[in-house]
C-alpha cells in the first residue's frame, strides 16, 4: 500500500461505513498485527479523533462476561468483531451480554469472513437491542480497506450480505473468462477498477503480484481484472453475498456447494452453536462433505442428534447437500483474529499430516484434540 492512499481510504470508509464521530468510544477486537488491527484499530478511527480502544485477550469460559465488561465499563459506542467470535460468543449464552449495561453502543461492525443469518440476528438482537444498525463488511489483506459495506441509515441491510459496493468501487461476478454472469449463480468475485488503498506489488516480486491478482482471470477488453480468490452471487435486489474462498467450494457429484451454505444450515439448528465445513476426496461423487461441529450448552453428542443434523441440513438445502460424517468438537481451530483455520480441518478430514504455517493458531490444544479424536 501506499502511504497516502492507504491512509485516505482508511479514514473515509471509517468514517462512512460507521458514521464515526470524534465522540465515539470505538472497539475493533481484531489482533492489531492484522490488516484489520492496521486499517480500523489504529488510522482508520485515530485519524477521524476517535477513542480507539485496543484489548488484550479474549473470552474464556473462564471469564465469559469480560468482553461485555468492557463495553460497559468505558462506554463502547462501536463494536467491530468476526462472526467465527459472534457464533463463541453466542455459544456461552445470552445471560452474560444480558446482565451488563450495553445500551452506549449504538453500531455494530463485523468482518473476517461472511457470517451467516443465525448469528447476525443474535448479534443484532441480543447484542444491539435490536437497535443498532449491522455493518458486514467485505474486504481483504489487500485491498486495504472495504470493498463491500452497508452505510448506516442509507443501506437496508439483509441478514448475511455485504450489501453493495462501497461508493466509487466497481465490483462484479465474472466467469473465468472474465465475463459477467448471472449473479444468482454465482462466480469470482472481482474488482474493475484501481481505488486509492490497493497493494501495489509483492516485495520483491512483481511479476508474481501480476500473476497472483490481476492475471488469474482473462482480461477482458484489454482491462485486467483484481481478483484475490474470493466466490459471490448477487440477489434479485443486486445485494452481493459473498460465499467465501473459491477452495472452499466442495464439489459434490457435480453440484457446486459453498461451505458457508451448509454451515449456516447446520447452525440454524438449535443444537448447534458452531460448524465448519470442509471436502473430502470421495471416489464416487469427487468430494464428501464433513462437518466439525460444537454444540450449545451442556448438550451432549449422539448417534441420533448426528442423523439429525444431517437430516436437517437436507431440509434446509437439499439432499445433494447431506454431510457424509459429522465430528462433534469442543472447539474449532482459528487463528487470534478469529478466523477458523480451514485448511487444517481439511487435512484432518483426508486423515492427512498438518502441514504449513499453524504459527497464528490461538489455541493449540485444540488441534491436538482434534487430531485424537480423529
Amino acid at each position: 500500500h501506499t502511504t497516502g492512499g492507504y491512509n485516505l481510504y482508511t479514514h473515509v470508509t471509517n468514517k462512512w461505513a460507521f458514521d464515526l464521530q470524534d465522540t465515539d468510544v470505538y472497539w475493533c477486537t481484531a489482533d492489531v498485527g492484522w490488516i484489520t488491527g492496521h486499517s480500523y484499530i489504529v488510522y482508520g478511527p485515530l485519524s477521524n479523533g476517535a477513542t480507539s480502544l485496543m484489548y488484550e485477550g479474549a473470552p474464556r469460559a473462564s471469564n465469559p462476561g469480560c468482553l461485555w465488561d468492557v463495553v460497559e465499563k468505558y462506554g463502547v459506542t462501536i463494536f467491530y468483531t468476526a462472526p467465527t467470535a459472534i457464533r463463541a460468543l453466542m455459544k456461552m449464552g445470552e445471560q452474560h451480554p444480558n446482565s451488563r449495561n450495553l445500551t452506549s453502543l449504538r453500531l455494530l461492525g463485523t468482518v473476517g469472513e461472511p457470517i451467516n443469518p443465525e448469528a447476525w440476528m443474535w448479534y443484532h438482537r441480543v447484542i444491539g437491542d435490536s437497535k443498532c444498525p449491522i455493518v458486514d463488511t467485505w474486504w481483504q489483506t489487500e485491498t486495504g480497506g472495504f470493498m463491500l459495506t452497508p452505510l448506516p441509515g442509507a443501506t437496508p441491510t439483509k441478514p448475511g450480505s455485504a450489501t453493495f459496493p462501497f461508493p466509487g468501487i466497481i465490483a462484479d461476478i465474472v466467469n473465468q473468462e472474465g465475463e459477467s454472469v448471472d449473479g444468482s449463480s454465482g462466480g469470482y468475485l472481482v474488482i474493475k477498477h484501481p481505488w486509492p488503498s490497493m497493494m501495489r506489488t509483492v516485495y520483491g516480486d512483481n511479476d508474481r503480484f501480476r500473476r497472483t491478482y490481476w492475471e488469474y482471470l482473462s482480461p477482458k477488453n484489454g482491462e485486467y481484472l483484481y481478483f484475490a480468490g474470493d466466490g459471490a452471487r448477487k440477489d434479485e435486489d443486486g445485494y452481493f453475498w459473498v460465499m467465501g474462498r473459491v477452495d472452499d467450494v466442495i464439489n459434490v457429484a457435480g453440484h457446486r456447494l459453498g461451505t458457508m451454505e451448509v454451515e449456516s444450515a447446520l447452525v440454524s439448528h438449535p443444537a448447534v452453536a458452531e460448524a465448519a465445513v470442509v471436502g473430502k476426496p470421495d471416489e464416487v461423487k469427487g468430494e464428501e462433505i464433513v462437518a466439525f461441529v460444537t454444540l450449545e450448552g451442556e448438550r451432549e453428542p449422539d448417534e441420533a442428534l448426528e442423523k439429525e443434523l444431517k437430516q436437517h441440513v437436507v431440509q434446509e438445502i437439499g439432499a445433494i447437500a447431506r454431510p457424509g460424517e459429522i465430528r462433534f468438537t469442543e472447539d474449532l481451530p482459528k487463528t487470534r483474529s478469529g478466523k477458523i483455520i480451514r485448511r487444517l480441518l481439511r487435512s484432518l478430514a483426508a486423515g492427512q499430516e498438518i502441514a504449513g504455517d499453524t504459527s497464528t493458531l490461538q489455541d493449540r490444544s485444540v488441534l491436538d484434540k482434534l487430531r485424537g479424536g480423529a
